[in-house]
């Protein structure tokens, strides 16, 4: 037995191969994507995505989705090297891509020559704190989207750190599993951060400021994660009695809604996402022509911003059909020139297209 079974749970878990991940994660890249559409733009014809979707929640699904994958991937690795490759090969290619490319073409919508752009010392401090995943260092570009309701270049990109966090995290949470035992481990990490939430959440009541961000960094965001992983370990049980869970978890999501006792919503969202993921009636495969939900997410938010730049939301429908486009495109070269390029062939990614 190698050494890195002693770091795996290794539990076996049969899981149907069809499912709707692939839709799911491109509905959630789409919400966020339409809801910065209304928020960046500030245009009141557009808050009709605001009204119905949810950035905060498509961003908790994702994480659900995560955790549900990547103790999925922990397990089904050879060793730890492999299982830190594969991350990497998914999320850093298309992520260093968007930050170079933001840094070197956005000279051309900074109120700055071209000289005092690439000469600046915070030019040079973005690229340095972006590619590891350090955006709030440094999330401006010199004279660029100064006049926009938002300066940052990609305010998207801070789940990114939180993501790489979480794929660190795993082996801890596996060692935690085999200490306490599962389900044991599973809830302590669970509580533990609802517990950190609801600190802040009181440090923003007496103080606001820093504390803001500091709630929806990694602690508070684990939950998400670990109910997610849960539902992979359990998956069979779950299966089993996913009808009575189900609507356990719509009923939790109303008590969050109206008593908001805080310890119910990721377990109740987790429930709901992988009950479309593989209970629900099975959509097709979605990722047959490529993964473009990483690529929308990660791609939106300097699209829109330039847009702004040029006045393009004083049309707000047409600016927003011309975002679709410009956005899905990006994608899509960004999933078949970089993403894509960067798997093995033995990539469930890859896979998924074929």
């Amino acid at each position: 037995m190698s050494i890195f079974s002693d770091l795996r749970f290794m539990r076996q878990v049969k899981l149907p191969k069809e499912n709707n991940f692939d839709l799911l994660r491109f509905c959630f890249a789409a919400m966020v994507f339409f809801v910065h559409a209304y928020q960046l733009s500030g245009a009141p014809e557009l808050s009709i995505f605001a009204d119905l979707f949810s950035s905060s929640i498509a961003v908790q699904c994702f994480f659900v989705v995560s955790g549900f994958l990547i103790f999925m991937s922990y397990e089904n690795s050879s060793g730890l090297g492999n299982y830190l490759e594969k991350r990497a090969r998914r999320i850093y290619p298309a992520y260093f891509t968007v930050v170079v490319l933001s840094a070197l073409f956005c000279v051309f919508v900074s109120s700055y020559s071209w000289v005092d752009y690439y000469g600046s010392i915070d030019f040079y401090k973005y690229l340095a704190a972006n590619l590891v995943f350090l955006n709030f260092i440094q999330p401006s570009l010199p004279g660029v989207f100064a006049e926009n309701q938002l300066v940052a270049v990609n305010g998207a990109l801070w789940t990114l750190k939180i993501e790489v966090m979480f794929y660190l995290s795993v082996p801890l949470l596996i060692w935690l599993f085999r200490k306490l035992g599962l389900w044991q481990g599973l809830l302590l990490a669970y509580a533990g951060s609802v517990l950190y939430k609801a600190w802040m959440g009181q440090l923003i009541d007496m103080h606001g400021g820093i504390y803001v961000e500091l709630q929806r960094q990694l602690p508070g965001q684990l939950m998400y994660f670990v109910a997610g992983g849960a539902l992979y370990y359990y998956f069979d049980q779950f299966k089993a009695r996913s009808p009575q869970l189900l609507l356990l978890a719509v009923g939790g999501l109303i008590i969050e809604h109206y008593l908001q006792p805080g310890f119910l919503h990721a377990a109740s969202l987790a429930v709901i996402v992988v009950y479309l993921a593989f209970i629900f009636k099975y959509m097709g495969n979605f990722g047959r022509f490529g993964d473009f939900s990483y690529g929308v997410y990660i791609l939106h938010s300097p699209i829109l911003q330039v847009l702004i730049v040029y006045s393009v939301f004083d049309q707000p429908w047409l600016a927003f059909f011309v975002a679709c486009l410009l956005v899905m495109v990006a994608a899509y070269i960004m999933w078949h020139r970089v993403e894509k390029p960067a798997l093995r062939s033995s990539s469930h990614y890859v896979k998924a297209n074929h």
